[in-house]
């Protein structure tokens, strides 16, 4: 469905819609926005693209001397959320970030994703297509209302009530984002404790990468009506499961096929050549792109063996063992399942370097490894290496010098993005290692 400047007018007036957010993306993934008074004169120039901000406010983006930035907002993310209070409602836009010059800004992640959606449709592809499966942690908060690491239940995977005693908290959620236009299509508790993942509907990539966006806005929203504090950090908790956001992908053609599904294929897996060939790409990059996929220090605490998070660069069937799985639905539901991807990730770049990966697959016809069915997990060092299984990088220092090697994957971030990225990573990393942990205190302090 379209949406008009007409119609949002309309719901302005209909909804006592008093405040505008207008929202977008910073580098890391984090969602910025604007606020401003919903009259007439500042929707006229929301509505024409005149409304601007100051860029030399956000990480990454440009200097103090460049700092005029303009937000063209796309009028089909137009949301009215469901939380207004006594002094009316506010709506939300998502908008792409332009130059003083009319140009689209080169940091703009959901602007760059879009440049990789028009490299596509070159390649001869109409959309691509996204099911995300993000998780989040929820924990009480203190006394001062700030967030703690204690959780509010002892469920585990598909437990209910009075078990999972964050049930209420998951339901209204579900309400709030159904409400809103999200077509849920699961909601349970996952496998460690205080750990939930709500699933949404696949859609065209650009617009499920919104829908990420949005949705951790809405799940951290509720959480704290609930007295609760959401987080998407990788991995809060020693000892549990980290949480992830497996990637589903597929292509579509022209004709609104499918172009990952082949009933005939002689390997038998009913894949196209097509995605054997982006698996292909997927797979020999994924090393390099882990540091887009990983960005925090923190998401290699979950990358590592005993937390069923994928460990192994491999592809298989049915095994979820290896980084990727091909799920069982065939036919319009096709897809390839990457499962290192962790919420941390800023969905609007992870998705163009996996969108590039894989035309770079399809483009030089890049062969897919043979599929491992078997336990990876259970390998040993030597039966790994024969089978050509590599281990994914062990810390963000290693994601990001391998990112530096890789031109499919700078190209697919700009130069823009890629340079202000890796000087981000590199401060936080030489932060994170000149701090002396409690670990370190507990096994040297009285030791030497």
């Amino acid at each position: 469905m379209t949406i008009t400047a007409a119609d949002i007018r309309r719901e302005v007036k209909e909804k006592n819609v008093t405040f505008l957010r207008l929202m977008f993306s910073d580098i890391a993934g984090t969602l910025k926005n604007v606020e401003i008074p919903a009259t007439d004169e500042q929707l006229d120039k929301v509505l024409s693209n005149k409304a601007m901000f100051d860029g030399s406010s956000i990480e990454g983006f440009v200097r103090i001397n460049e700092s005029d930035m303009f937000l063209h907002p796309d009028l089909d993310t137009w949301t009215v959320f469901p939380w207004g209070g006594e002094n009316g409602a506010v709506a939300g836009l998502i908008c792409d970030i332009y130059t003083a010059e009319g140009e689209p800004f080169a940091g703009d992640p959901r602007g760059n994703l879009k440049r990789a959606l028009r490299h596509m449709e070159k390649v001869g592809f109409k959309s691509f297509n996204l099911g995300p499966e993000p998780e989040f942690f929820l924990f009480k908060l203190d006394e001062k209302g700030e967030p703690t690491l204690e959780v509010n239940d002892r469920g585990g995977y598909f437990d209910l009530a009075p078990t999972d005693l964050a049930d209420n908290t998951r339901r209204e959620i579900v309400n709030v984002l159904t409400e809103m236009g999200f077509e849920v299509e699961a909601s349970h508790h996952e496998v460690a404790i205080g750990q939930h993942e709500i699933d949404f509907k696949y859609a065209d990539v650009l617009k499920a990468c919104d829908n990420i966006q949005i949705f951790k806005l809405v799940v951290k929203t509720i959480a704290r009506k609930h007295g609760l504090y959401a987080t998407f950090m990788a991995k809060p908790k020693f000892g549990i499961n980290g949480s992830g956001m497996h990637c589903n992908m597929s292509l579509f053609d022209y004709e609104g096929h499918n172009v990952f599904f082949d009933p005939e294929d002689p390997k038998g897996m009913q894949l196209s050549e097509t995605a054997y060939y982006f698996l292909g790409g997927l797979m020999k990059h994924a090393y390099n792109y882990t540091a887009i996929m990983n960005p925090t220090v923190n998401s290699y605490k979950r990358l590592v063996p005993g937390y069923e998070a994928p460990v192994y660069i491999a592809w298989a069937g049915r095994n979820r063992s290896p980084l990727i799985r091909v799920p069982a639905s065939r036919g319009m539901g096709t897809r390839l399942e990457l499962r290192s991807v962790d919420p941390t990730a800023n969905p609007y770049l992870a998705l163009a370097v996996l969108l590039e990966a894989g035309l770079d697959g399809i483009e030089n016809k890049i062969e897919a490894p043979a599929p491992v069915e078997s336990n990876i997990y259970i390998m040993t060092q030597e039966e790994r290496k024969e089978a050509g299984i590599r281990d994914l990088p062990s810390t963000l220092h290693n994601a990001v010098k391998a990112l530096q090697e890789d031109e499919v994957v700078k190209a697919a971030l700009g130069n823009h993005i890629f340079t202000n990225f890796v000087e981000a990573k590199k401060i936080e990393w030489s932060s994170y290692a000149a701090f002396v942990s409690q670990w370190e205190i507990d096994n040297y302090l009285d030791l030497y």
